[in-house]
């Protein structure tokens, strides 16, 4: 079959490097560093965990590492873009939230410079700011793949994910509150508390991108009981496939607990078990375990408070 578009994404989805590479995603990095350290401390390019493993990462942040992030530069932009303009295939690239970071915005400024190179022709290239990030663009982006291969065109599916993006249902828990304070997304003075009444804060995407705070669990093993509550009250399939995606940073045990509890709901669900990558891992810390799957439009939702104080990931 004669391939419609191609597909690109920024490494804050959790795709490995071999399933984006079986899935023909070309990914943009996102980059990371210890700026305050004169050798950039766990520093490097948010390479899908090639260069260094999962635990290596998360243990040196456990040792206290604070990578900072940052985003695909113009000229990453600019050579991706005229990489996917010279091949002639029309390309979807699949961002990060803007409401948590501003890669949307760099992509969009960069593909506006090489429409204005080329004025006289279509340039077909197509930019989606999902508003959601990690483990929901993994199942997002596993979704695009599908569409893609059963024939659907660049255009289309730019404007089927503008669409599928409220239906992805995200909870997601950290290990401690003192993760997001440091990532900006918690006031310090709820972190110190939260962490001493052992509180795990249960988070999700707010329609504008943003992280939310749908509840909180006291203690790990509740909150894990929350994740699989809030999957079997909302699930709620359209013509995606019934696949639904647990990420964990670094606490695969956990992960495949709660992978086990939902495949006892449904039997022939299939889990994804992606590992949250550096990007995202900069900012949640070890522990963070994430339920995502498909579910009614969460544009019909109720209101549920912003975290106050977030900002955007560079």
């Amino acid at each position: 079959m004669t391939v419609k578009c191609n597909i690109m994404c920024d490494s804050t989805c959790d795709f490995t490097a071999e399933q984006a590479a079986e899935r023909g995603v070309t990914i943009l990095p996102f980059h990371y560093v210890e700026a305050s350290k004169p050798d950039g401390g766990l520093s490097g390019d948010d390479d899908l965990f090639q260069s260094r493993s999962a635990h290596e990462f998360y243990d040196a942040i456990r040792h206290g590492a604070m990578p900072m992030t940052s985003q695909p530069s113009q000229l990453e932009y600019d050579e991706a873009f005229r990489a996917a303009y010279e091949s002639g295939i029309p390309t979807v690239l699949f961002c990060i939230s803007s409401g948590l970071s501003g890669g949307y915005n760099g992509a969009v400024m960069s593909l506006e410079r090489l429409k204005e190179a080329h004025p006289d022709e279509e340039v077909r290239i197509y930019v989606v700011d999902t508003l959601v990030a990690s483990t929901a663009l993994t199942l997002l982006l596993n979704e695009a793949c599908n569409k893609r291969d059963a024939g659907m065109n660049a255009e289309r599916l730019a404007m089927w994910a503008e669409e599928a993006r409220y239906r992805v249902r995200t909870l997601f828990m950290v290990d401690n509150l003192d993760a997001l304070h440091r990532g900006g997304r918690l006031p310090k003075g709820v972190a110190v508390v939260g962490d001493a009444l052992d509180v795990k804060a249960l988070l999700h995407f707010n329609i504008d991108g943003t992280l939310g705070i749908r509840s909180v669990a006291r203690g790990r093993k509740k909150g894990m009981r929350k994740l699989v509550d809030y999957y079997a009250k909302n699930v709620q399939l359209g013509d995606e496939a019934n696949v639904c995606a647990v990420g964990d940073a670094d606490v695969a045990d956990d992960g495949f607990a709660v992978a086990a509890e939902l495949r006892a709901l449904d039997d022939g669900l299939e889990v994804m078990r992606p590992t949250i990558g550096p990007t995202i891992g900069s900012h949640v810390g070890p522990g963070m375990l994430s339920v995502v799957f498909w579910g009614r439009d969460r544009r019909n939702d109720k209101a549920v408070t912003k975290v106050k104080g977030v900002r955007q990931a560079k």
